[in-house]
């Protein structure tokens, strides 16, 4: 283990926002102020906390403007005590985006995936409305846009994965409205002259969620794991962070593309094992494994970032260790095995 683990939540996103070196190079030239849209949600408090520290070991004074609902009293006053400055705004509502100020630097976290089943209408609002109304009000600045693995179809385990010049065709209607994020940046990109990365994801890890959390819990507890969804890609949250943060070297027009996941395809059934070894039981299963999965092939953000500094066999046993010690989980389950595209 590198270094002991965290057990309170509050705690989680620190160890986790260690600045790579690559961060550190990509600061160190940053120019003007940075905008963080969303980030009251899991991977935007990581991104302003490393933000904040690779500036300050840059030796730089480049302001952080953390913007969310915040729901979350307790939050805001996490990111406010690390000299991030925070907005509360509800950013479905264009006339306080258009009342925002404009900064150079803009991360766009801002998604919904969960209850689109019940209220598709909410989804495509979060998804597609709300980039509209960044992509206008940021035209001059340069934009990381969050997106997703989900915008490709599956993939045979034997494919190595979707590329990031592979035709995007969805699975559901989650995954249709983040293509519809996607082209509404594209648009804009191309109409203001607006420099854009999308940033497509799967799966970041963290010590209180994500598909290992999920895998760990069900060997734990003893309960069955479906090998329907028999293969994944991960990424450890710090390494996927930091990645999102060097994009800023790379917005373009038209917009830039990374896969940004692990370099392996992992077998669900061998990291419920491993778990099992972890925890001394052994795991249960159920269901046959398909012939594909959502699954993307990140070589080219490997080339670009280099290899992920924390390995899965690290992730398994940090994960299993804070399990085992009580951690605080955020009880967010990651539903990966869906295979429906309903959430």
């Amino acid at each position: 283990m590198k270094e002991m683990l965290p057990l309170k939540s509050k705690d989680v996103d620190d160890f986790l926002a260690k600045p790579t070196s690559g961060v550190i190079d990509t600061v160190s030239s940053l120019e003007g102020d940075v905008i963080i849209l969303g980030i009251g949600g899991k991977m935007g408090r990581t991104l302003g906390l490393m933000l904040k520290r690779a500036l300050q070991e840059a030796g730089k004074k480049n302001r952080i403007i953390g913007v969310s609902r915040f729901s979350n009293a307790e939050a805001r006053k996490t990111l406010e005590e690390s000299g991030i400055e925070t907005v509360a705004c509800d950013l479905s509502d264009q006339a306080a985006v258009n009342q925002l100020t404009e900064y150079p630097n803009v991360f766009y976290l801002v998604a919904q995936k969960f209850g689109t089943s019940d209220q598709p209408e909410a989804t495509w609002v979060q998804n597609v409305l709300v980039s509209s109304y960044v992509a206008q009000r940021y035209k001059r600045s340069r934009i990381v846009a969050f997106s997703t693995g989900c915008v490709y179809p599956f993939a045979e385990i034997d494919s190595g994965g979707c590329k990031e010049t592979d035709a995007m065709d969805p699975v559901g209607e989650y995954a249709g409205s983040c293509i519809g994020r996607e082209r509404v940046f594209s648009h804009f990109s191309r109409e203001y002259g607006t420099p854009v990365c999308f940033y497509r994801l799967n799966y970041a890890i963290d010590l209180r969620y994500g598909v290992l959390v999920d895998l760990a819990t069900k060997v734990q507890n003893e309960e069955e794991i479906d090998l329907a969804t028999g293969h994944v890609n991960v990424i450890w949250q710090g390494d996927a962070v930091a990645r999102a943060i060097e994009c800023l070297s790379h917005c373009s027009i038209p917009p830039s593309i990374f896969n940004i996941t692990g370099k392996e395809i992992l077998k669900v059934k061998d990291l419920a094992v491993k778990f099992g070894r972890e925890f001394g039981v052994a795991p249960k299963f159920s269901g046959l494994e398909k012939s594909a999965c959502w699954l993307s092939d990140a070589s080219k953000s490997m080339e670009v970032f280099g290899e992920p500094s924390v390995s899965v066999d690290e992730m398994i046993h940090w994960i299993a260790t804070y399990l085992k010690e009580g951690g605080e989980l955020l009880g967010k389950p990651t539903h990966f095995e869906s295979r429906s595209g309903k959430f």
